[in-house]
């Protein structure tokens, strides 16, 4: 029993042991991503009142809310706030005050609040009645002096109704309610220290709308008055409405003319409307106007507003008399060429706007047109900043600002006195399709080498003496880089010094946003660049095919663009075609053929060796030849009512190393190998069933075939296949009572025989056709043995290891949406034939097989993200090195996160324990201590001789 426990022990230490808590940060990295900042829901704030630092709080295009760390624009939390419901409308929005120690976000019928520190939900409430239009702290007089949340005021916007609610800022709970059935738009909701002001817009009799506000008592929420302003002549959609203030000492609504000639200003609660002419000097026409004001209840009433042409901007500066509601025009910040934008910040009650061109970033205060600050911005991006938020911070008689800028690009870093401190590239959240970038120098000598392949014995010889003569310029280079390559190879770790093995692979990104990214993987993937190919928001990217030098991206509308790979620039482009493809198939980096929703090929290939299996809308299996590309050569139809949703075959790259299992007795169990296998998984959805059935992708004959009951089809259904075994998972729990229930993972491997040393039918076969058999016999079917397990959480999609010549071990790895984590589960623990209801015997605990368990609980030491967040991954992308042990792996869709997996250790690396440096010493030392002893053994050696004489 000892030797059989020491044997099991033996088996599993490899498969499962973890990286190293030094070797998290160096070779792995994680991009995690929020999405694109809102302009009117991102701030600086300090958590609680007993902190002197800010945070960065955001939400989201994605509605994902966030808190980052100012200092290197690392995500602290985040929590997604996205449900199927947000669909029915509403925005993503988020309020918070100084010291509140709570954030308050809502997005579609959903309001919640968070803890500011570690983002804990606090209470969390749903309004069946329509969506959350705004939300706004209620900063009265009263509630600055006693601890705790803020209370919070909802607007919700029904169907022909609105709701003003006052929440409790502890329990969420509603305080208080105004309905308002006029049939108005429900637009914002306002309040100053002693009022709330519920902004609607009342449609005109002719066109347009006017701007209503209901002034309510923020105790008990009655009606205290109302008052209607003239503005549908210059108000046609809510969208004309430039700005709505809120919680400060003089709440403001603000609207241009059509014609934008002058601007109209209302202080929220009275019935004066204030116009103010817009002196427009530039002689361009304006695209833009941007209010600018504090949000804070003891700052001045002083606003900013900022004018946007073409070529320029500029500002103007107004100050609000609180007792006789004007407004005057205190000074204007001058047009300066190029774009810019403006960030509001404050120091008690002092205002401080800060301006950031393409060049400089300029802070000034609201009372004074003197400039406290400039500072010029180093290395500046070129792409176009949308808008900023800022903190100002006194520094004696000069105030330090810094900003964070949202550019075009989706990048989103934050300036310090000019200088760059970091960049989060959140443009990355939507990446829809991804693949690896071999360097073109091993580009270059495969082709090279391909090349010598085709030439006679002389010619080859000739051309490999040309190849090394050029290769000769690189000479002085690396003479000139040995020395450093010599030290470092000696004092580095060894996660730096892999490059050349491979291990620095380069990844091209696609995503939604019609944006290409290009990542080092060697450098925590790092953007090396990023360009805008599409002016879109619904990137179909199907497929991404490398090249040397450059990458081609095919689109579903049939239209392609290639980009060069080291610099991303747009080389050649090709128009949409009146096609709608599913899916693209290389073949190789020359030939790629377009799947249409119907299954079949949109354009032809002549490679009679080659065949395509598609899928179609309908739910069909397609096999072509490449003999004839009119009509497939076969197809299949799943059982009537079930519909394939998924197809899947084996890896392009997916070496075996051994055709067979030896056992423990030294017999060999021989693996069914077959290149051309497919599995389809089809479902009904009506009958709860999921079948799964493996064909032979010449023929396309079904080789096994096996359907599960009880299964919800709603929730995720992954497979994938390898070498001679393929995996699934599903959810079963809908109507079979005596089945188990929870999600279940299910692997199978195929054999030639259930008896070793027999290989059935093919024993003798001199050939063998998918068609016809072995000579005109049946087609011989595999042995498949499986196992089930239960497994705590679904898995959403599944990738396996590759390695370059298959000899690693390989691992099943797994993504799980609802732990936000990827998962490698060691092959030999899903072995399928574990012994169930026993113990293994002496011969399969030497094999390293282990009593059979239904339960498979997820190790700790399988999370290859460790402790990280990785949400909203969609695919994991596998690629083999140089290193036999180590597979790349990269995955994307929401976050984006690489590493490497070694799942049999790395057996041909030196670990970072090894001390080369001791050894070089070790060896230097013998030497030295060899030639100082030399001379004394020959001088021994002579004496000896002479005496024997």
């Amino acid at each position: 029993m000892r030797l059989q426990a020491a044997l099991f022990l033996a088996a599993c230490v490899s498969p499962v042991a973890a990286i190293f808590r030094d070797e998290v940060n160096h070779i792995d990295f994680h991009h995690a991503l929020l999405g694109a900042p809102s302009p009117d829901s991102t701030f600086f704030v300090k958590p609680s009142s007993a902190s002197n630092a800010s945070l960065l709080y955001t939400i989201s295009d994605k509605s994902i809310l966030g808190a980052i760390n100012p200092r290197d624009g690392a995500l602290l939390w985040r929590q997604d706030l996205s449900r199927s419901d947000a669909a029915t409308g509403g925005a993503s929005l988020l309020r918070t005050s100084d010291g509140n120690n709570a954030v308050v976000g809502a997005a579609g019928q959903h309001i919640s609040s968070w803890t500011a520190q570690d983002g804990k939900l606090i209470w969390e409430n749903q309004f069946k009645d329509g969506v959350v239009a705004d939300v706004e702290l209620l900063e009265l007089e009263e509630a600055s002096k006693t601890s705790g949340p803020r209370d919070s005021l909802a607007l919700v916007a029904g169907e022909s109704v609105g709701f003003v609610r006052r929440l409790d800022g502890a329990t969420g709970s509603v305080k208080w309610e105004h309905k308002d059935e006029s049939g108005d738009v429900a637009f914002q909701v306002s309040s100053s220290p002693t009022e709330v002001f519920y902004i609607s817009l009342q449609s005109a009799l002719l066109k347009g709308h006017k701007v209503k506000v209901t002034v309510l008592d923020p105790v008990t929420g009655r009606q205290i008055r109302q008052h209607v302003l003239n503005s549908e002549n210059d108000i046609a959609t809510p969208e004309s409405v430039l700005f709505v203030g809120a919680n400060v000492a003089s709440p403001l609504i603000a609207w241009a003319d059509k014609a934008q000639k002058a601007l109209k200003v209302n202080i929220i609660g009275t019935k004066q409307v204030q116009t103010i002419n817009i002196e427009n000097a530039s002689g361009h026409e304006i695209r833009q106007i941007t209010i600018h004001a504090p949000h804070k209840l003891n700052s001045l009433p002083h606003f900013l507003v900022h004018y946007v042409t073409d070529n320029g901007a500029w500002a103007e500066v107004y100050h609000v008399d609180l007792k006789s509601a004007a407004i005057t025009r205190a000074y204007s910040l001058p047009y300066l060429q190029g774009q810019s934008v403006v960030a509001t910040s404050n120091i008690d009650a002092n205002v401080y706007f800060t301006r950031i061109t393409e060049s400089e970033a300029v802070v000034v205060s609201s009372a004074s047109h003197g400039i406290l600050g400039r500072w010029n911005i180093e290395d500046s991006p070129k792409e176009r900043a949308l808008y900023a938020v800022s903190e100002a911070i006194s520094k004696g008689k000069s105030v330090v600002v810094r900003a964070a800028i949202l550019r075009e690009s989706g990048a989103w870093d934050l300036i310090r006195n000019g200088q760059t401190e970091w960049v989060r590239h959140e443009g990355l959240i939507d990446a829809v399709a991804a693949t690896w970038i071999e360097p073109q120098i091993q580009e270059s000598l495969a082709h090279e080498l391909e090349v010598e392949g085709h030439e006679s014995l002389v010619g080859a010889y000739t051309h490999r003496v040309k190849r090394h003569i050029r290769d000769l310029e690189h000479l002085p280079e690396w003479l000139k880089n040995l020395p450093q390559r010599i030290i470092s190879s000696v004092l580095a770790d060894e996660v730096t010094n892999l490059d050349s093995f491979g291990l620095a692979k380069s990844v091209i990104i696609a995503t939604k946003a019609g944006r290409l990214y290009a990542l080092n993987t060697a450098e925590q993937g790092a953007v090396a660049w990023s360009v805008q190919v599409e002016e879109t928001s619904q990137w179909d990217v199907k497929s991404i095919v490398t090249r040397p030098g450059e990458a081609t991206i095919y689109v579903s509308d049939g239209s392609s663009a290639t980009v060069n790979v080291s610099t991303g620039e747009v080389t050649s482009r090709s128009a949409p075609k009146n096609v709608k493809l599913q899916s693209i198939i290389s073949f190789d980096s020359e030939t790629t053929i377009g799947v249409q929703e119907d299954g079949s090929l949109a354009t032809t290939f002549e490679k009679s060796e080659e065949l395509l299996v598609t899928t179609s809308a309908d739910g069909r299996v397609l096999g072509w030849s490449g003999r004839d590309n009119k009509s497939p050569a076969w197809e299949f139809v799943p059982p009537s009512g079930q519909k394939v949703i998924h197809a899947t075959s084996r890896p392009a790259h997916d070496p075996v190393a051994s055709i067979g299992k030896v056992l423990g007795d030294r017999s060999v169990l021989y693996k069914y190998l077959n290149s051309n296998l497919a599995l389809v998984t089809a479902v009904n959805e009506k009958d709860h069933t999921a079948g799964f059935y493996l064909l032979d992708g010449v023929s396309g004959n079904v080789l096994h075939a096996t359907t599960h009951d009880s299964v919800d089809t709603t929730q995720p259904i992954a497979s994938v296949m390898s070498e001679n075994w393929f995996a699934y998972s599903f959810f079963g729990d809908v109507l079979d009572e005596s089945s188990a229930k929870g999600y279940q993972l299910v692997v199978s491997e195929l054999y030639e025989s259930s008896i070793p040393n027999d290989r059935g039918p093919l024993d003798a076969a001199g050939n063998y056709s998918s068609i016809h058999g072995n000579s005109g016999d049946s087609l011989p079917l595999p042995h498949v043995v499986s196992q089930s397990f239960v497994i705590p959480e679904p898995i959403s999609h599944m990738a396996v290891t590759q390695t370059r010549q298959g000899i690693t071990t390989r691992q099943l790895i797994c993504t799980l949406p609802e732990s936000s984590s990827i998962i490698g589960i060691p092959r030999p623990v899903l072995d399928p034939r574990r012994p169930v209801d026993r113990d293994p015997t002496s011969a399969e605990a030497e094999e390293g097989l282990f009593r059979y368990a239904p339960l498979l609980e997820f190790d700790g030491k399988w999370y290859i993200t460790h402790a990280r967040d990785v949400s909203g991954i969609k695919t994991v992308l596998s690629q083999p090195t140089l290193l036999e042990s180590t597979s790349v792996l990269f995955a994307f869709g929401g976050d984006v996160f690489g590493t490497r997996a070694t799942p049999s250790q790395a057996f041909d690396v030196l670990g970072k324990s090894f001390n080369k440096l001791q050894l070089v010493l070790t060896v230097v030392a013998l030497t030295g201590g060899v030639a100082f002893l030399a001379p004394m053994v020959r001088k021994k050696q002579v004496n000896l001789l002479w005496k024997a004489n």
